[in-house]
């Protein structure tokens, strides 16, 4: 097939979801053509970055590592809001709950002494005082931190596509990826959709749970499973869930999953609550989108007699579905036999607040091959090694 410019780019990135309308974003911003594919509409609620609102943390309960990323991630939020003008990153503080020995807990206060990050430790009473909405047990405390909040993570992809084609990015929608294939020299890629053959110097792969499917090869293991998100009525003072009063919360009570919530960002909002864990694997093809009494009576149990004004009716509820690798710990890497293939998967449960970092961060990759951001953490190679 004859090369043509309109067909030959100096960077292709396939999906344009959280991570990879970041990339583009980065990318256009660093004068690379740019080619941009995705399957559906611009942020869509086919995957896992859509449901209005994402917590956004500093004091990293998963691992150390990630904080200097996610302070990066804040610096980058604040340019993306400078330049689009729109209200994209909301602090409300953010506290997390549960046993004072807890997972929770102690990891929060590792990362918070280890990074010097401002945060304080309240007992049950003072938690109570503090925000009546929360009803501690005795022996639970909260790890609170004042710099938390909340992205808003349709408009942050929106406003990360508006600038990438303001930049000269050619973003293409609906248009799904049939194949790829990359040159053994490391120089080139090749992209087919069902309307066009694109030519690229480097690739970009990131498309959340679709991840399987377009890099079925390379041992990263990851698994996806189905969410449900709700958002709910107050019983009473539907007020005290308002952004200015009610922190986002992670709450892991000793033997029961880790459940989450947010406040209401609007004044005819509701509340927003989810439970972390799950085991419901599916496939993009194969998610139930339907809500069943199941679903509900798991929120219910995890919030019933923990925020009992908030146990009304539901306004609404959606699905999203989690992609995860085993350890939970993202995959930032270059193909293991393609070096001009960047791959980006397993953000799924607690990714979005990173996706304006991991976009600069997969610019470097396809760019150079190579990053001074401390990705090491995340190597595809780590799975390999257990083999």
């Amino acid at each position: 097939m004859e090369l043509t410019l309109e067909s030959t780019f100096d960077v292709i990135v396939v999906g344009l979801g959280a991570m990879g309308s970041a990339a583009a974003y980065q990318l256009s911003k660093r004068g690379a053509k740019v080619l941009g594919l995705e399957a559906f509409t611009p942020a869509h609620d086919k995957g896992s970055s859509h449901g209005e609102s994402r917590i956004i943390r500093q004091a990293y309960y998963e691992d150390p590592a990630y904080v200097p990323l996610v302070l990066s991630a804040y610096e980058l939020w604040d340019q993306l809001q400078e330049e689009s003008n729109e209200d994209l990153l909301t602090i409300t503080g953010g506290v997390a709950i549960g046993p004072t020995k807890g997972a929770l807990v102690t990891g929060c206060l590792r990362s918070a002494k280890q990074y010097g990050l401002g945060h304080d430790l309240f007992d049950a009473k003072e938690m109570r005082r503090r925000f009546p909405q929360f009803a501690l047990t005795d022996d639970e405390v909260g790890f609170y931190e004042e710099k938390a909040g909340y992205l808003k993570p349709e408009e942050c992809i929106r406003q990360h596509l508006r600038g990438a084609s303001k930049r000269g990015a050619d973003l293409r929608f609906e248009e799904p990826v049939l194949s790829w294939t990359a040159s053994r020299e490391g120089d080139g890629v090749t992209v087919t959709t069902a309307k066009q053959t694109y030519h690229a110097r480097s690739l970009v792969i990131s498309v959340g749970p679709w991840f399987g499917e377009l890099a079925p090869d390379v041992s990263m293991p990851v698994v996806v499973s189905r969410r449900v998100m709700f958002w709910l009525k107050p019983l009473r003072e539907s007020s005290s869930f308002d952004r200015e009063v009610f922190p986002i919360f992670l709450w892991a009570p000793e033997g029961s999953p880790l459940f989450y919530g947010l406040p209401r960002i609007s004044e005819d909002g509701s509340p927003k609550v989810g439970i972390h864990s799950g085991n419901e694997t599916c496939t993009p093809s194969t998610i139930d989108r339907r809500i069943h009494p199941r679903d509900e009576s798991a929120m219910r149990s995890a919030i019933g007699t923990r925020i009992p004004s908030l146990n009304g009716g539901i306004s609404h509820a959606a699905t999203c579905m989690y992609t995860m690798t085993p350890d939970e710990h993202f995959i930032i890497d270059t193909h293991p036999n393609y070096p001009q293939v960047s791959l980006a998967g397993g953000f799924s449960g607690h990714g979005f607040k990173f996706s304006s970092v991991v976009g600069e961060i997969l610019c470097d990759l396809a760019m150079t091959r190579e990053t001074s951001t401390d990705i090491r953490i995340f190597s595809g190679s780590r799975f390999r090694q257990r083999e």
